[in-house]
């Protein structure tokens, strides 16, 4: 027994439907976005990660890149075994003659159905790891930003991600009531895309959508500290010239209003739902964001405004799904809310 614990490697994985974190001894070991290269004539994989990202957009017919996650789920699951397993390839494990047993906590969407939790369980399998413990992500989130999720205490979280954005009451180590709707990162991003094309008749890519939505990307059209305008430099839908158009922050939240609008609604409607003892317990502690959505300026403003509860923005909200889970594998025997 003692030689197998020592060939086993503890790893906790954020499988996120953008960025893929993978901790291993307390630290960040990997933190690559969720893309994979293939190439199709042999179906191995050529890159990963930001190797990957690169490529997008930029493939001939031979290579397809493919991001495996769809809305917080696996779309491929051929494409998200081999994306786990070399991301594992990539903690730096001198050579071993057989390769470390592995023990993952993976961490998953709250509205994931049998068949979902099951694809995640057997990618996971497929890549090398003998246990699979899985955690929902607004538990690892509420880990990851200090909360004590086993106090008999509401605490609210809201984690925007790429593809799902995961709304949560957590009290005395479970879920109370959680609403996970299918708008987030993404959908952000096919927003601004749409918004381009038709308003200035310019064709953008999903990374230079992307881009603006990193660069003037907001939920306010008034800002105290407003960004500068973004040039974007594309193709004319109509005579397929190079044209140069500033976009500026007003327009982005113009036209990021209806998918902020939703996620309103999903937060109200998990507030109804809520225990009138844990709401009061919300109301005095505020509701907490996190995911990279909760980076998208003014968000905590207007979200403030609408709903009347303070909102605070975890610290690295990007990684607090992330640094939940290292607690959390940490933490396997004591946790009973880990789903074996």
């Amino acid at each position: 027994m003692g030689l197998f614990s020592f060939l086993t490697q503890e790893v906790a994985v954020d499988l996120g439907t953008a960025n893929t974190i993978i901790i291993h001894n307390d630290k960040i070991v990997v933190d690559e976005p969720s893309i994979v290269t293939i190439d199709l004539k042999t179906d191995k994989m050529v890159a990963i990660g930001e190797k990957a990202r690169q490529m997008q957009g930029k493939t001939h017919s031979n290579l397809k890149t493919i991001r495996p996650l769809r809305d917080g789920v696996i779309a491929d699951f051929n494409a998200a075994e081999q994306m786990i397993r070399g991301m594992i390839k990539m903690i730096n494990t001198p050579n071993r003659l057989f390769p470390p047993a592995l023990k993952m906590v993976v961490c998953i969407p709250s509205g994931s159905t049998e068949v979902e939790l099951r694809a995640v369980r057997d990618s996971s399998e497929h890549a090398g790891a003998r246990e699979v413990f899985l955690i929902y992500e607004p538990m690892a989130a509420a880990i990851g930003i200090g909360i004590d999720v086993e106090a008999p205490e509401g605490n609210m979280i809201v984690d925007i991600g790429g593809g799902t954005t995961e709304i949560a009451v957590i009290s005395l180590g479970g879920i109370v009531t959680n609403k996970s709707i299918r708008i987030a990162g993404d959908d952000l991003t096919s927003d601004i895309m749409e918004y381009m094309r038709h308003q200035h008749n310019i064709k953008v890519g999903e990374r230079t959508a992307e881009e603006i939505k990193l660069n003037v990307g907001a939920a306010l059209s008034e800002l105290e500290e407003p960004p500068v305008d973004y040039i974007v430099r594309g193709p004319n839908q109509m005579t397929a010239l190079p044209v140069e158009v500033p976009v500026s922050y007003q327009e982005i939240a113009h036209c990021l209003d209806k998918s902020i609008s939703k996620i309103e609604t999903a937060i109200l409607s998990a507030l109804e739902q809520t225990p009138p003892e844990l709401y009061a317990d919300i109301v005095n502690r505020g509701i907490y964001l996190a995911g990279g959505g909760a980076l998208l300026r003014g968000l905590d403003k207007r979200l403030a405004d609408k709903i009347n509860i303070p909102f605070h923005i975890a610290e690295d909200p990007l990684r607090a799904v992330a640094r939940g889970t290292g607690i959390a594998l940490k933490n396997v025997d004591k946790f009973s809310f880990l789903i074996r």
